[in-house]
Protein backbone atom coordinates (compact mmCIF):
# COMPACT_ATOMS: atom_id res chain seq x y z
CA UNK A 1 0.00 0.00 0.00
CA UNK A 2 1.38 3.19 -0.95
CA UNK A 3 1.62 5.74 1.58
CA UNK A 4 2.59 9.55 2.00
CA UNK A 5 5.45 9.15 4.45
CA UNK A 6 5.73 12.82 4.82
CA UNK A 7 4.58 15.07 7.91
CA UNK A 8 3.20 18.65 7.29
CA UNK A 9 4.39 21.41 9.40
CA UNK A 10 2.35 20.31 12.03
CA UNK A 11 3.69 16.74 12.76
CA UNK A 12 0.26 15.01 11.96
CA UNK A 13 0.74 11.11 10.81
CA UNK A 14 1.09 10.08 7.45
CA UNK A 15 -2.28 9.90 5.11
CA UNK A 16 -3.17 7.04 3.36
CA UNK A 17 -3.26 8.31 -0.40
CA UNK A 18 -5.28 5.13 -1.64
CA UNK A 19 -8.23 5.55 1.02
CA UNK A 20 -11.00 7.73 -0.18
CA UNK A 21 -12.26 10.87 1.79
CA UNK A 22 -15.02 9.98 4.26
CA UNK A 23 -17.38 12.30 2.50
CA UNK A 24 -16.91 10.32 -0.82
CA UNK A 25 -17.35 7.31 0.98
CA UNK A 26 -20.92 8.40 2.54
CA UNK A 27 -21.83 10.10 -0.95
CA UNK A 28 -23.59 6.88 -2.46
CA UNK A 29 -25.28 5.90 0.62
CA UNK A 30 -26.82 9.81 0.82
CA UNK A 31 -27.94 9.65 -2.07
CA UNK A 32 -30.06 5.85 -1.82
CA UNK A 33 -31.36 7.45 0.80
CA UNK A 34 -34.15 8.90 -0.01
CA UNK A 35 -35.37 6.22 -2.18
CA UNK A 36 -34.66 3.61 1.15
CA UNK A 37 -37.29 6.12 3.26
CA UNK A 38 -39.78 6.36 0.60
CA UNK A 39 -39.56 2.22 0.08
CA UNK A 40 -39.84 1.65 4.14
CA UNK A 41 -42.86 4.52 4.08
CA UNK A 42 -44.75 2.46 1.05
CA UNK A 43 -43.73 -1.04 2.72
CA UNK A 44 -44.74 -0.65 6.28
CA UNK A 45 -48.71 0.27 5.11
CA UNK A 46 -48.77 -2.51 2.96
CA UNK A 47 -47.24 -4.98 5.23
CA UNK A 48 -50.06 -3.68 8.04
CA UNK A 49 -52.50 -3.82 5.41
CA UNK A 50 -51.92 -7.51 4.58
CA UNK A 51 -51.99 -8.52 8.44
CA UNK A 52 -54.60 -7.03 9.57
CA UNK A 53 -56.55 -8.32 6.42
CA UNK A 54 -55.85 -11.88 8.45
CA UNK A 55 -57.35 -10.85 11.19
CA UNK A 56 -61.41 -9.96 12.56
CA UNK A 57 -60.59 -6.22 13.32
CA UNK A 58 -63.66 -3.87 13.29
CA UNK A 59 -64.07 -0.72 15.06
CA UNK A 60 -66.20 -2.51 17.30
CA UNK A 61 -63.75 -5.04 18.43
CA UNK A 62 -60.55 -3.43 18.28
CA UNK A 63 -58.06 -6.43 18.20
CA UNK A 64 -55.69 -6.72 15.51
CA UNK A 65 -55.15 -10.41 16.62
CA UNK A 66 -54.03 -13.16 14.03
CA UNK A 67 -56.61 -15.69 13.13
CA UNK A 68 -54.19 -18.57 13.01
CA UNK A 69 -53.55 -20.83 10.83
CA UNK A 70 -56.48 -23.89 11.85
CA UNK A 71 -58.69 -24.84 9.40
CA UNK A 72 -57.17 -21.51 6.85
CA UNK A 73 -58.73 -18.98 9.71
CA UNK A 74 -56.59 -16.14 8.67
CA UNK A 75 -57.73 -16.35 5.12
CA UNK A 76 -61.48 -15.88 6.26
CA UNK A 77 -62.17 -12.40 5.11
CA UNK A 78 -60.57 -13.00 1.48
CA UNK A 79 -62.43 -16.75 0.95
CA UNK A 80 -65.51 -14.29 2.11
CA UNK A 81 -64.78 -11.61 -0.24
CA UNK A 82 -64.18 -14.18 -3.10
CA UNK A 83 -67.84 -15.99 -2.21
CA UNK A 84 -69.34 -12.14 -2.12
CA UNK A 85 -71.04 -11.43 -5.56
CA UNK A 86 -70.59 -7.95 -4.51
CA UNK A 87 -66.71 -8.16 -4.78
CA UNK A 88 -67.35 -9.47 -8.47
CA UNK A 89 -69.61 -6.62 -9.49
CA UNK A 90 -67.10 -4.30 -7.85
CA UNK A 91 -64.60 -5.51 -9.90
CA UNK A 92 -66.65 -5.42 -13.14
CA UNK A 93 -67.31 -1.95 -12.63
CA UNK A 94 -64.01 -0.82 -11.95
CA UNK A 95 -62.41 -2.58 -15.08
CA UNK A 96 -65.77 -0.68 -16.82
CA UNK A 97 -65.34 2.33 -15.43
CA UNK A 98 -61.51 2.43 -16.35
CA UNK A 99 -61.67 1.30 -19.36
CA UNK A 100 -64.10 3.88 -20.54
CA UNK A 101 -62.62 7.04 -19.60
CA UNK A 102 -58.98 5.78 -20.34
CA UNK A 103 -60.07 5.38 -23.77
CA UNK A 104 -62.21 8.75 -24.13
CA UNK A 105 -59.91 10.39 -22.86
CA UNK A 106 -56.66 9.56 -24.83
CA UNK A 107 -58.66 9.49 -28.39
CA UNK A 108 -60.03 12.36 -27.20
CA UNK A 109 -56.90 14.12 -26.24
CA UNK A 110 -54.89 13.23 -29.06
CA UNK A 111 -57.23 13.90 -31.36
CA UNK A 112 -57.43 17.77 -29.83
CA UNK A 113 -53.88 17.70 -29.15
CA UNK A 114 -53.25 17.28 -33.52
CA UNK A 115 -55.65 19.94 -34.15
CA UNK A 116 -53.33 22.95 -31.54
CA UNK A 117 -50.15 21.14 -32.77
CA UNK A 118 -50.25 21.37 -36.19
CA UNK A 119 -52.16 24.92 -35.84
CA UNK A 120 -50.21 28.29 -34.32
CA UNK A 121 -52.66 31.34 -34.81
CA UNK A 122 -54.43 33.27 -31.47
CA UNK A 123 -57.66 31.38 -31.10
CA UNK A 124 -55.23 28.29 -30.86
CA UNK A 125 -52.87 29.68 -28.08
CA UNK A 126 -56.40 30.67 -26.14
CA UNK A 127 -57.54 27.91 -26.54
CA UNK A 128 -54.47 25.85 -24.67
CA UNK A 129 -54.43 28.31 -21.69
CA UNK A 130 -58.26 27.34 -21.23
CA UNK A 131 -57.72 23.82 -21.17
CA UNK A 132 -55.77 24.16 -18.56
CA UNK A 133 -58.70 25.07 -16.12
CA UNK A 134 -59.98 21.48 -15.14
CA UNK A 135 -56.59 20.72 -13.86
CA UNK A 136 -57.07 23.47 -11.61
CA UNK A 137 -60.25 22.26 -9.93
CA UNK A 138 -60.45 19.70 -7.76
CA UNK A 139 -62.26 16.42 -9.07
CA UNK A 140 -64.89 16.78 -6.08
CA UNK A 141 -65.66 20.63 -7.12
CA UNK A 142 -65.75 19.41 -10.70
CA UNK A 143 -68.31 17.14 -9.54
CA UNK A 144 -70.47 18.99 -7.85
CA UNK A 145 -70.46 21.77 -10.78
CA UNK A 146 -71.59 19.16 -13.15
CA UNK A 147 -74.59 18.32 -11.02
CA UNK A 148 -75.84 21.64 -10.53
CA UNK A 149 -75.11 21.91 -14.79
CA UNK A 150 -77.31 18.34 -15.19
CA UNK A 151 -79.79 19.25 -12.26
CA UNK A 152 -83.26 18.66 -13.54
CA UNK A 153 -85.12 22.18 -14.07
CA UNK A 154 -82.33 24.44 -13.23
CA UNK A 155 -79.04 23.38 -14.88
CA UNK A 156 -78.21 24.55 -17.94
CA UNK A 157 -77.17 21.69 -19.61
CA UNK A 158 -80.82 20.07 -18.92
CA UNK A 159 -82.38 23.44 -19.91
CA UNK A 160 -80.07 22.73 -23.44
CA UNK A 161 -81.63 19.32 -23.94
CA UNK A 162 -84.87 20.51 -23.01
CA UNK A 163 -84.84 23.30 -26.10
CA UNK A 164 -83.97 19.71 -28.28
CA UNK A 165 -86.86 18.00 -27.18
CA UNK A 166 -85.13 15.87 -24.39
CA UNK A 167 -86.62 16.19 -21.31
CA UNK A 168 -86.51 13.94 -17.87
CA UNK A 169 -83.08 13.33 -18.26
CA UNK A 170 -81.59 11.42 -14.79
CA UNK A 171 -78.51 11.06 -15.79
CA UNK A 172 -76.93 10.33 -11.43
CA UNK A 173 -80.23 9.12 -10.43
CA UNK A 174 -81.05 6.56 -13.38
CA UNK A 175 -78.65 3.18 -13.25
CA UNK A 176 -78.53 3.39 -17.20
CA UNK A 177 -76.81 6.88 -17.26
CA UNK A 178 -74.93 6.65 -14.03
CA UNK A 179 -71.88 5.02 -15.56
CA UNK A 180 -71.93 7.77 -18.40
CA UNK A 181 -72.32 10.53 -16.35
CA UNK A 182 -69.62 9.69 -13.79
CA UNK A 183 -67.04 8.84 -17.15
CA UNK A 184 -68.43 12.33 -18.65
CA UNK A 185 -67.14 14.10 -15.14
CA UNK A 186 -63.83 12.25 -15.25
CA UNK A 187 -63.55 13.03 -19.04
CA UNK A 188 -63.99 16.57 -18.80
CA UNK A 189 -61.61 16.92 -15.29
CA UNK A 190 -58.44 14.57 -16.62
CA UNK A 191 -58.38 15.04 -20.49
CA UNK A 192 -56.80 18.33 -20.70
CA UNK A 193 -53.76 16.54 -18.97
CA UNK A 194 -53.65 13.75 -22.03
CA UNK A 195 -54.00 16.92 -24.31
CA UNK A 196 -51.36 18.59 -22.29
CA UNK A 197 -48.90 15.86 -22.33
CA UNK A 198 -49.66 14.86 -26.17
CA UNK A 199 -49.28 18.22 -27.38
CA UNK A 200 -45.64 18.40 -25.74
CA UNK A 201 -44.76 15.48 -27.13
CA UNK A 202 -46.42 16.72 -30.74
CA UNK A 203 -43.86 19.72 -30.51
CA UNK A 204 -40.45 17.53 -29.55
CA UNK A 205 -41.26 15.58 -32.89
CA UNK A 206 -37.99 16.32 -35.74
CA UNK A 207 -39.05 18.16 -38.18
CA UNK A 208 -37.39 16.72 -41.09
CA UNK A 209 -39.09 13.32 -41.69
CA UNK A 210 -42.47 15.21 -42.02
CA UNK A 211 -40.62 17.59 -44.75
CA UNK A 212 -39.63 14.49 -46.12
CA UNK A 213 -42.62 13.36 -46.53
CA UNK A 214 -44.04 16.48 -48.06
CA UNK A 215 -41.53 16.81 -50.62
CA UNK A 216 -42.48 13.09 -51.82
CA UNK A 217 -46.07 13.54 -51.58
CA UNK A 218 -47.46 12.04 -48.64
CA UNK A 219 -50.56 12.37 -47.85
CA UNK A 220 -51.34 13.57 -43.94
CA UNK A 221 -53.03 9.82 -42.86
CA UNK A 222 -49.89 8.57 -44.53
CA UNK A 223 -47.75 10.86 -42.19
CA UNK A 224 -50.05 10.59 -39.06
CA UNK A 225 -50.01 6.20 -39.39
CA UNK A 226 -45.91 6.01 -40.30
CA UNK A 227 -44.58 8.97 -38.70
CA UNK A 228 -46.30 10.74 -36.06
CA UNK A 229 -48.66 7.60 -34.36
CA UNK A 230 -45.58 5.28 -34.30
CA UNK A 231 -42.73 8.15 -32.86
CA UNK A 232 -45.59 9.65 -30.25
CA UNK A 233 -46.71 5.95 -29.18
CA UNK A 234 -44.14 6.31 -25.84
CA UNK A 235 -46.08 9.59 -24.96
CA UNK A 236 -49.46 7.83 -25.54
CA UNK A 237 -47.80 4.73 -23.53
CA UNK A 238 -46.98 7.23 -20.80
CA UNK A 239 -50.22 9.51 -20.56
CA UNK A 240 -52.08 5.69 -20.61
CA UNK A 241 -49.87 4.52 -17.74
CA UNK A 242 -51.40 7.87 -15.51
CA UNK A 243 -54.68 7.52 -16.42
CA UNK A 244 -55.53 4.31 -16.40
CA UNK A 245 -53.75 3.86 -13.12
CA UNK A 246 -55.92 6.96 -11.19
CA UNK A 247 -59.01 5.41 -13.22
CA UNK A 248 -58.96 2.14 -11.69
CA UNK A 249 -58.36 3.98 -8.11
CA UNK A 250 -61.31 6.51 -8.92
CA UNK A 251 -62.48 7.34 -5.55
CA UNK A 252 -64.25 10.81 -5.34
CA UNK A 253 -65.98 11.39 -8.53
CA UNK A 254 -68.04 8.28 -8.04
CA UNK A 255 -68.63 8.81 -4.12
CA UNK A 256 -69.19 12.68 -4.86
CA UNK A 257 -72.08 12.06 -7.50
CA UNK A 258 -73.61 9.00 -6.39
CA UNK A 259 -71.96 7.04 -3.16
CA UNK A 260 -71.62 3.98 -5.29
CA UNK A 261 -75.30 4.83 -6.52
CA UNK A 262 -78.08 4.12 -7.51
CA UNK A 263 -77.76 0.47 -5.73
CA UNK A 264 -74.71 -0.97 -6.23
CA UNK A 265 -74.57 0.62 -10.30
CA UNK A 266 -71.25 2.27 -9.33
CA UNK A 267 -69.96 0.18 -6.44
CA UNK A 268 -65.95 0.04 -7.70
CA UNK A 269 -63.49 -1.51 -5.74
CA UNK A 270 -62.36 1.76 -3.90
CA UNK A 271 -65.74 2.76 -3.01
CA UNK A 272 -66.86 -0.90 -1.86
CA UNK A 273 -63.57 -0.82 0.52
CA UNK A 274 -64.42 2.53 2.04
CA UNK A 275 -68.21 1.37 2.33
CA UNK A 276 -67.54 -1.78 4.76
CA UNK A 277 -64.40 -0.14 6.50
CA UNK A 278 -65.94 2.97 7.45
CA UNK A 279 -69.84 2.63 7.00
CA UNK A 280 -70.11 -1.17 8.00
CA UNK A 281 -67.13 -0.43 10.38
CA UNK A 282 -65.41 -4.40 9.05
CA UNK A 283 -61.99 -2.79 8.77
CA UNK A 284 -60.52 -6.26 7.86
CA UNK A 285 -63.39 -7.12 5.72
CA UNK A 286 -62.56 -3.76 3.66
CA UNK A 287 -58.42 -4.82 3.32
CA UNK A 288 -58.88 -7.35 0.78
CA UNK A 289 -60.81 -5.07 -1.71
CA UNK A 290 -57.68 -2.50 -1.40
CA UNK A 291 -54.88 -5.29 -1.72
CA UNK A 292 -57.02 -7.14 -5.07
CA UNK A 293 -57.08 -3.34 -6.30
CA UNK A 294 -53.47 -2.69 -5.75
CA UNK A 295 -52.94 -6.41 -7.78
CA UNK A 296 -54.66 -5.16 -10.50
CA UNK A 297 -53.09 -1.61 -10.93
CA UNK A 298 -49.83 -2.75 -10.22
CA UNK A 299 -50.24 -5.46 -13.12
CA UNK A 300 -51.46 -2.85 -15.55
CA UNK A 301 -48.77 -0.38 -14.72
CA UNK A 302 -46.15 -3.53 -15.14
CA UNK A 303 -47.48 -4.35 -18.70
CA UNK A 304 -47.68 -0.53 -19.35
CA UNK A 305 -44.14 0.35 -18.50
CA UNK A 306 -42.60 -3.00 -20.56
CA UNK A 307 -44.42 -1.59 -23.78
CA UNK A 308 -43.22 2.05 -22.79
CA UNK A 309 -39.89 0.59 -22.45
CA UNK A 310 -39.69 -1.27 -26.42
CA UNK A 311 -41.35 1.54 -27.95
CA UNK A 312 -38.63 4.03 -26.75
CA UNK A 313 -36.34 1.19 -27.78
CA UNK A 314 -37.76 1.03 -31.00
CA UNK A 315 -38.17 4.81 -31.15
CA UNK A 316 -34.27 5.53 -30.71
CA UNK A 317 -33.24 2.95 -33.77
CA UNK A 318 -31.21 0.74 -31.28
CA UNK A 319 -33.19 -2.77 -32.88
CA UNK A 320 -32.74 -1.65 -36.35
CA UNK A 321 -29.20 -1.08 -35.70
CA UNK A 322 -28.62 -5.03 -33.75
CA UNK A 323 -30.61 -6.17 -36.50
CA UNK A 324 -28.18 -4.64 -38.86
CA UNK A 325 -25.52 -6.12 -36.85
CA UNK A 326 -26.69 -9.63 -36.31
CA UNK A 327 -27.32 -9.74 -39.90
CA UNK A 328 -23.51 -8.77 -40.54
CA UNK A 329 -22.29 -10.95 -38.03
CA UNK A 330 -24.40 -13.76 -40.06
CA UNK A 331 -23.19 -12.71 -43.46
CA UNK A 332 -19.85 -12.86 -42.49
CA UNK A 333 -19.73 -16.39 -40.97
CA UNK A 334 -21.22 -17.55 -43.94
CA UNK A 335 -18.92 -15.89 -46.06
CA UNK A 336 -16.04 -17.33 -43.94
CA UNK A 337 -17.62 -21.13 -43.95
CA UNK A 338 -17.65 -20.80 -47.66
CA UNK A 339 -14.23 -20.05 -47.59
CA UNK A 340 -13.32 -22.70 -45.60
Amino acid sequence: MIQNNSTNNGGTAPTDLNVAPLSRRIRPYLIVAPALLITIGILIPFGMAIYFSMTGYTFRNPDPTFLGFKDFAFLKNWIRMFQDAQFWNAVWVTLRYAFWSTIIELLLGLGIAMLLGNTDNRFSRILRVALIFPLMVAPVIGTLIWQLMLRSGVGIIDKFLNTLGIYGMQWGASSKTAMLTVVMIDVWVNCPFVIILVLAGIQSLPKSPFESAKIDGGSAWFNFKTLTLPMLKPTILIALLFRLMAALQEFGIIFALTKGGPGDTLMSLSVTAYTRAFLYQKFSGALPFILVLWFIVNTVAKRIVTAWRKSQYQATGKELEEVAKKEGLIKRLVKGGKAK
